[in-house]
């Protein structure tokens, strides 16, 4: 019995490997609007602020140059107190908001009415993104100076003041506590009954499998609910200028008060500067965030 070898035509292996090309092409086809819509809505402005940044200008001759001038002036007196506050008020706040947030959620997480789960969850969803002029109106009124409950309550004589620090805080609570629940609740479901079950069999106490189990398997996610809602509050800008104004020093309100002009001469690119510095804590804030998130990930799957 004879057999017979043909030989493929030499365009065969080309044709194929054209083929395959074009299956996976649509998929990159349909990335670049997306990238091109990044590279000019966040591209642009990113490398204009970081050319202004290093700009300064001669108010004799005009000419400009280069110089890290703005960015050293940006870490000093004023700038640098505001930018603490910032960082202060943000860390204070997502510290409180996490540790109130984890037990509603909890509490969401664990109970049997379906009702009452998906109303609290849904009202998160509002509060988490209620913000701005109208919130700072709306405490303003409720606990300001003259607010329905300081008046009811006789606040005032207490030593309360809205606008202050605390003040603040507590406004910020208002949409971080949401934000939390939405934040750990699928890290809360994700927490296996077996776990409980055998921590139970072992003579375990409610609070010794919160320590020793739950807890640590929650820690990535707690910690990244953290970073989360303090690059939330470190960015809130119009809820801080409605109510407390220069009360409490922010760098958002130098960045507006450097924008609208209120600087010295030969600074006015200043509040570039102190947006780079704000690009580089939200920066490190998503360097740390990445990481626990994908750790978590691993854990909950």
């Amino acid at each position: 019995m004879t057999t017979v070898l043909t030989e493929a035509p030499a365009d065969v292996a080309p044709a194929a490997a054209d083929q395959r090309r074009w299956r996976r092409a649509p998929g990159w086809l349909a990335v670049v609007p997306l990238l091109v819509v990044v590279g000019i809505a966040f591209g642009i402005p990113a490398l204009a602020m970081l050319n202004g940044a290093f700009t300064v200008k001669d108010q004799a001759s005009g000419a400009t140059s280069y110089t890290a001038a703005n960015l050293t002036g940006s870490l000093q007196g004023a700038y640098l107190t505001a930018l603490i506050g910032s960082v202060k008020l943000s860390a204070v706040s997502a510290g409180i908001a996490t540790v109130l947030g984890l037990p509603l959620a909890q509490a969401v997480v664990t109970s049997r009415r379906r009702a009452l789960r998906e109303a609290v969850l849904t009202a998160s969803g509002v509060l988490a993104n209620f913000g701005g002029v109208p919130l700072a109106f709306a405490f303003v009124a409720t606990l300001g100076n003259s607010g329905v409950l300081t008046r009811h309550l006789g606040l005032t004589d207490k030593g309360w003041n809205l606008y202050s620090f605390w003040g603040l805080v507590i406004v910020y609570l208002y949409f971080l506590i949401p934000l939390m629940v939405l934040t750990i609740t699928p890290a809360l479901e994700g927490l296996r009954s077996q776990w409980r079950e055998a921590a139970q069999n072992n003579g375990a106490t409610a609070v010794q499998y919160w320590r020793h189990v739950a807890l640590p398997v929650l820690a990535p996610s707690l910690l990244g609910g953290l970073v989360l809602l303090f690059g939330s509050a470190f960015a809130a800008y119009a809820t801080a200028a409605a109510m407390v104004g220069s009360a409490v020093p922010l760098v958002t309100l130098q960045i507006a008060d450097a924008i609208s002009g209120n600087v010295l001469v030969g600074q006015e690119n200043v509040a570039l500067a102190l947006s780079l510095d704000m690009v580089l804590v939200a920066g490190l804030v998503m360097a740390v965030y990445l990481p626990l998130q994908r750790r978590s990930a691993r854990w909950l799957a």
